[in-house]
């Protein structure tokens, strides 16, 4: 996702506005340069499709038709392309962000989950849940290239940003599994940590030196030491540095399942589905600082970049809420679409962008406005959004 100035202003006559209580008023969003481009990607759960919004303009752009049971996307950061993991098709959809087209199709292992790009944009990881796997995506030559082992039902997976290590989230068997990944193509098992019941989310820190898994079942979050480089500074200080360990078994409220990571990594926050709260962990000290009440079954979270708000939604309340990290209390809550779910703050952060899995819809809210945060409208999808993704880009 590439930043960017903003030089022209977008054309309000022609977005679909929403006549709030208080009248209509002039809204309020960055200018954005003629060769501009911003698209969210939003995977229908049901129909096999992807819906792909236009956010220069706040309309519906096009639907693409992809594999069947779309479940999850990720967007490479070098090159124009947006992945979208189609779970009951056994395939990776590749999408070409510059016309919006679907440009390739990779097959993968049976019931993908999840996938994970590289900061170089060359190659991609998909967890296979149904075989047991992590697929290796060449996505320049678009074709599988290797796969590995896994726990049983391999869910999240993540690379650390050194890209030395690929943590894998093993649901079925309740265990983590750390790869090495600097010996290409196939990664390299490097050690397992097990006693994480329903292992779900993951937050890995800036400096790649944890990695943090949410344990549903168990009402904890892991904490581990992800091992250091040979040649790095932390292990010519301590040798034992270059192993992967456990650190700590964190409790925290009833069946976490979201990790949010701050921008500057010192603190994550779990969402609590079954407590219908949110706890506040310290990365440094490995500690829970504290739990507070949030909303009905909340489900994903997302920070902004200044570090100081958190936005959770809230599945059972169709509603997202602002938590201010920095007097460590809810702000407030914005009314949204039905079981509110994956969310994605679009470049420079005015809009948030919310699926509602229980509706066709995707809610937009203004997060910059002299009254506050407010929904500015309801974009239409497919059925059962399930996971979004936002890519910007400049056209030459």
């Amino acid at each position: 996702m590439i930043r960017v100035s903003f030089t022209r202003s977008v054309a309000f006559a022609s977005l679909p506005l929403l006549l709030l209580a208080g009248g209509c008023r002039r809204v309020r969003f960055p200018q954005l340069a003629d060769n501009y481009r911003e698209y969210a990607y939003v995977t229908n759960g049901s129909g096999g499709t992807v819906s792909v919004l236009d956010l220069v303009n706040f309309r519906p752009d096009r639907t693409l038709k992809v594999g069947e049971g779309p479940s999850a996307v990720a967007v490479n950061p070098v090159r124009n392309e947006v992945y979208i993991v189609n779970t009951a098709s056994g395939s990776v959809s590749v999408i070409d962000a510059a016309n919006n087209s679907v440009a390739a199709t990779i097959g993968v292992r049976r019931q993908p989950a999840s996938i994970t790009v590289d900061a170089k944009g060359e190659r991609a990881y998909v967890t296979n849940t149904g075989s047991n796997t992590v697929s290796v995506l060449n996505l320049q030559q678009r074709r599988e290239v290797a796969s590995v082992g896994t726990g049983e039902q391999p869910g999240t997976v993540k690379i650390a940003p050194d890209g030395r290590s690929l943590v894998v989230a093993n649901r079925g068997s309740g265990s983590v599994s750390v790869y090495d990944i600097t010996d290409a193509p196939t990664p390299r098992l490097r050690a397992t940590f097990d006693r994480c019941a329903g292992a779900n989310d993951m937050a890995i820190l800036g400096d790649s030196s944890k990695a943090f898994i949410a344990c549903t079942g168990d009402d904890q979050v892991l904490s581990i030491a992800l091992a250091s480089a040979p040649d790095s500074w932390p292990a010519k200080q301590d040798p034992a540095s270059m192993q992967d360990r456990l650190m700590a078994r964190l409790r925290v409220g009833h069946a976490p399942g979201h990790l949010t990571l701050k921008p500057d990594s010192g603190e994550i926050f779990v969402s609590n589905t079954g407590s219908g709260s949110i706890s506040e962990i310290s990365t440094f000290t490995n500690e829970v600082g504290a739990t507070f009440p949030i909303g009905t079954q909340p489900a994903n979270g997302i920070i902004s970049d200044d570090n100081a708000s958190l936005w959770v939604s809230n599945s059972g309340a169709d509603s997202v809420s602002l938590y201010s990290i920095d007097e460590g209390r809810m702000a407030m809550s914005v009314h949204t679409g039905p079981q509110p779910a994956a969310m994605a703050l679009s470049p420079g952060q005015p809009v948030l962008l919310i699926a509602d899995s229980g509706s066709s819809d995707v809610a937009v809210i203004r997060t910059r406005d002299t009254n506050g945060p407010e929904l500015f409208t309801m974009l239409p999808v497919g059925a059962h959004p399930n996971a979004i993704a936002i890519k910007a880009f400049r056209t030459r």
